[in-house]
């Protein structure tokens, strides 16, 4: 399903980009520009051919790794792409790791005395950060840790080569503007299942029946079969991960993939766009296959291919 999904996001994403009203030759040349002007911009860019033959010039490019020309500046998308990809791809990794690393031993404390004060903590804080969202966050935090307490810096981006210490500094902020709801989701949703794998299933009370520890039954038992609902959890909100890049590295001025785009859409750059998402687009089908492999090696009994 991978070829066909990546052709329609990408025959969606031309298409919506065509029906947006203006184009790159009217942005480059600003209002005062002449008819006759964005006329001749136009024919220079190939903006005159009709949309489909422009698609499928680009998608005959794409097939061979060529994501085409920037129309503003005349750069390849695929170098673009390029550059900014591994600070969207360090700022994704960091909010990841923090938000499922927090999330699952917060989960586990909170079922395993549900409805007692931990366990409502826990959920009065994944409430409130469910109910935030992240660009909102990020402005918040920019006012109290940069401006109030001037702990981090509000914009900028250190690369890992200055320094892995100056590097998280600079990243810490837009990391947990992203991290902060998903670790709210992830505790919510592993707390209640692990909640209800507890409270109703029979081979919770055989462990039980058995003697084994509680710790042992949640750790050993109910994690692990609660852990399939998490992975397909985590794979399908990575498309929520990439997309909560785009206006928080804009906030926080990063040199990622997520700026990149926006400031193509603000200039109607529809190639770099295109170019953009259809990579976010490989990376969360990516995603998603390899929470499908990860099923099998949790569960030996899982396997694809075979009757």
């Amino acid at each position: 399903m991978v070829v066909p999904i990546i052709l329609g996001v990408s025959i969606l994403t031309f298409w919506v980009l065509d029906l947006i009203p203006g184009n790159a030759a009217q942005q480059l040349l600003g209002p005062e520009a002449s008819p006759e002007q964005i006329r001749a911009l136009e024919l220079e860019l190939g903006l005159d051919r009709p949309a489909v033959l422009r698609y499928l010039d680009w998608l005959g490019g794409a097939v061979t790794g060529d994501l085409g020309t920037s129309l503003v500046n005349s750069q390849s998308v695929s170098g673009l792409i390029a550059e900014r990809m591994a600070v969207t791809a360090e700022l994704v990794a960091l909010a990841f790791v923090v938000s499922l690393g927090f999330a699952v031993p917060v989960a586990l404390l909170a079922a395993y005395r549900p409805g007692r004060l931990f366990d409502r903590l826990s959920m009065f804080v994944s409430i409130t950060g469910l109910s935030v969202a992240n660009y909102v966050l990020a402005l918040l935090l920019v006012l109290v840790f940069a401006v109030e307490l001037t702990l981090f810096p509000a914009i900028g981006f250190v690369p890992l080569s200055e320094g892995v210490g100056a590097n998280l500094h600079s990243l810490a902020l837009p990391a947990a503007a992203i991290a902060f709801p998903l670790f709210c989701f992830y505790t919510r949703f592993l707390r209640g299942d692990l909640v209800d794998q507890l409270q109703g299933e029979d081979y919770v009370t055989t462990a039980r029946a058995k003697g084994i520890g509680p710790w042992q039954v949640l750790l050993r038992h109910a994690f692990r079969n609660s852990a399939f609902g998490l992975i397909t959890v985590v794979g399908l909100n990575l498309g929520t991960l990439l997309g909560g890049t785009v206006i928080v590295e804009q906030i926080f001025a990063l040199p990622g993939m997520g700026q990149l785009m926006l400031q193509a859409i603000n200039t109607r750059d529809s190639t770099v766009v295109q170019g953009c998402v259809v990579v976010f687009a490989v990376v969360a089908v990516l995603a998603n296959l390899a929470a499908d492999l990860l099923y099998a090696v949790l569960d030996p009994r899982i396997r694809y291919g075979s009757r």
